[in-house]
């Protein structure tokens, strides 16, 4: 029976134990998107016992970025404050990863400058986007795979791909935002492509034995979007292009839905998941006490746990839960 201070591996990534700090998006990187020692402070306050940092959501092309002073890892001028985050983080003896992603019509002109693009011209954030071409869903492709190159560059110890909580490769999951008419819309099987592209061009490039997640947006909450069967499917074809590890959040609903409430209220969500593959599945929402997240791996609902705001208001939660259980 495994407990949350057992250790866990993602591929080669060995992991003391199975407390995930979830990536937030503080607003602390500067105007590019560049590294800010304010930054870095936040995170190796947060390292002491923890068993992996994501850091929050850093945007893949400068029309992807959501929301002022997000981590950018457009360009390699980002590399070198991203090596002294993962440096600093390192030397507290935690492993740190980031999660990369493009926010698609999640975000508004007034943050990236122009006229945001989208699967589908429906509004899904601030102002109707425009709709992607193919040519456009190829360089796409191709920034993401740079953003995960320059990652290993900097020295994380993974990847996380961002597919939850309404940005861009939700966008493309979700028939509540996709209504292409091309390869990339109608079925399932279509609409789930291009995030499976991205993850097979990011382990072409990170190779058979980086440690790659991704952010299972796996209910919309809304009976015409992504429902769990969805996900279970997208799932399976998610392990069978090699990730190693999901952490299971909302869809288009976010990542703090008002109409669940309680501790873990996405573990149900990431337990049917569990039940569907046989790769590392993480879990959460809302958690906020040791007791629950031993629980529910103890109870075999999950592998991990992630946890976000009990983080923001103790920077110690892993190390006070560890003490804690080990009584």
């Amino acid at each position: 029976m495994a407990r949350l201070f057992d250790s866990i591996k993602i591929n080669s990534l060995k992991l003391r134990n199975r407390i995930l700090m979830a990536p937030m998006s503080m607003g602390y990187a500067d105007e590019k998107g560049l590294v800010t020692d304010k930054l870095i402070k936040h995170y190796i306050d947060r390292a002491e016992e923890t068993g992996i940092i994501i850091t929050g959501h850093a945007y893949v092309e400068p029309v992807g970025k959501f929301n002022k002073g997000q981590l950018g890892i457009y360009s390699n001028e980002h590399i070198a404050g991203l090596k002294k985050l993962t440096k600093a983080v390192h030397d507290k003896g935690t492993p740190i990863g980031v999660q990369i992603s493009h926010a698609g019509g999640a975000t508004s002109s007034s943050i990236v400058g122009k006229t945001p693009v989208a699967p589908s011209t429906i509004t899904g954030g601030k102002e109707t986007p425009k709709e992607l071409t193919e040519s456009q869903i190829e360089g796409l492709l191709e920034k993401f795979g740079q953003a995960a190159e320059r990652a290993v560059t900097a020295e994380f110890d993974l990847v996380e791909i961002h597919g939850a909580h309404g940005f861009l490769l939700n966008q493309f999951v979700s028939p509540l935002t996709n209504r292409r008419k091309d390869k990339y819309g109608g079925s399932l099987e279509n609409r789930i492509r291009f995030p499976l592209e991205v993850v097979t061009k990011i382990r072409e490039i990170v190779g058979k034995n980086f440690p790659l997640e991704y952010r299972l947006g796996s209910d919309d909450l809304n009976p015409k979007g992504i429902t769990i069967e969805d996900s279970k499917v997208f799932a399976k074809e998610l392990v069978r292009v090699r990730v190693d590890s999901l952490d299971v959040s909302g869809g288009l609903c976010g990542g703090q839905p008002s109409s669940l409430t309680g501790e873990g209220f996405f573990i149900p969500q990431a337990e049917t998941i569990k039940k569907t593959v046989k790769i590392v599945v993480i879990g959460g929402g809302g958690i906020t006490t040791p007791e629950f997240a031993d629980k529910v791996i103890k109870d075999n609902k999950v592998d991990m746990v992630f946890i976000g705001r009990a983080f923001l208001k103790e920077p110690k939660w892993a190390a006070n839960a560890i003490k804690k259980l080990k009584k």
